[in-house]
């Protein structure tokens, strides 16, 4: 395999502004991806978890793709979440991102029904056979109810222009033997990185391909030194800009992240909206937890 250079480095992760009957605001969603764009990430991860592609319609999904290829203007590549409960809905949404000027392809196996190991395989070649998009594995225990081995990134590592794989990060004392084991699996060319944002700098030190990050998409110039450090092989310089982020990562693990970077991002003036109901903002305690953990960051 080609090494793919798309899946590499910080990609960061924005929320998409919308109301509350689930319209993008395309202009806000624009002012972020422009922050983030002279920030210099390496990547826009659109529609991802934080991004809340599960709660937009088809429409609204394929306007925020629009406005964000339009926004960014092939400053920052751009990859879109395709994320659906059919085979045949994630096939139609990989379309859609393709047709709207995508760069590369998320996707997670959503299910309610619990899915054996050989249909997440048949759901994963269905939408790579449809596209011309390289795809990346998004492995998302957490919300899909879904754990993907290494035997099978192994194996899905093998079908044509699946490219990538997007592991929540190991705790840090087992990254290294965790990134070799996979690396030893896949083919050269294709990308391990991870998620998790409190531990995914160690997996980049350990040689990770990319971190995926929440946290990126709402402070991206303190996530993109932490990942350059990381890349440099720089631990000091590493642990000195984390040491600084531990009141968010701790706020991470209490609220989730997703009611952190929304109340981040209403804190900072980048946007009002709020995150699709059921979930709730956070609490008047809790902003002001988020509020003293930006204090001093980048504004």
């Amino acid at each position: 395999m080609a090494e793919n250079t798309l899946f590499r480095g910080l990609s960061a992760f924005p929320i998409t502004p919308a109301d509350e009957v689930g319209r993008v605001d395309t202009d806000a969603l624009a002012r972020l991806l422009g922050r983030l764009a002279e920030a210099g990430v390496d990547s826009v991860g659109l529609l991802g978890s934080t991004g809340t592609y599960a709660y937009l319609t088809r429409a609204e999904r394929r306007r925020a793709v629009e406005a964000a290829v339009e926004a960014l203007g092939g400053r920052v590549p751009v990859i879109v979440g395709a994320g659906a409960l059919r085979t045949d809905e994630a096939v139609a949404l990989a379309g859609d991102a393709e047709a709207a000027g995508a760069d590369g392809l998320l996707l997670a196996p959503v299910s309610y029904t619990p899915l054996t190991d050989e249909e997440v395989y048949g759901h994963f070649a269905a939408v790579a056979g449809a596209t011309g998009l390289p795809v990346c594995i998004y492995n998302n225990p957490s919300t899909t109810h879904f754990t993907f081995s290494d035997d099978l990134v192994a194996r899905l590592s093998a079908v044509p222009g699946i490219a990538a794989v997007k592991n929540p990060a190991p705790a840090p004392a087992e990254a290294r033997a965790t990134v070799v084991a996979l690396r030893a699996r896949v083919p050269a060319g294709f990308s391990i990185g991870y998620s998790a944002d409190w531990h995914s700098p160690d997996a980049v030190l350990a040689g990770a391909d990319a971190w995926y990050s929440v946290l990126g998409g709402t402070l991206p110039r303190t996530c993109l030194a932490l990942t350059r450090a990381a890349q440099a092989g720089d631990e000091a310089e590493m642990r000195r800009i984390d040491a600084t982020l531990h009141p968010l990562w701790e706020l991470f693990r209490r609220y989730g992240s997703i009611r952190v970077v929304f109340a981040a991002a209403n804190l900072l003036g980048l946007t009002d909206a709020q995150p699709p109901r059921p979930i709730l903002p956070l609490d008047g305690a809790g902003r002001a937890a988020v509020a003293q953990a930006l204090s001093g960051l980048e504004g």
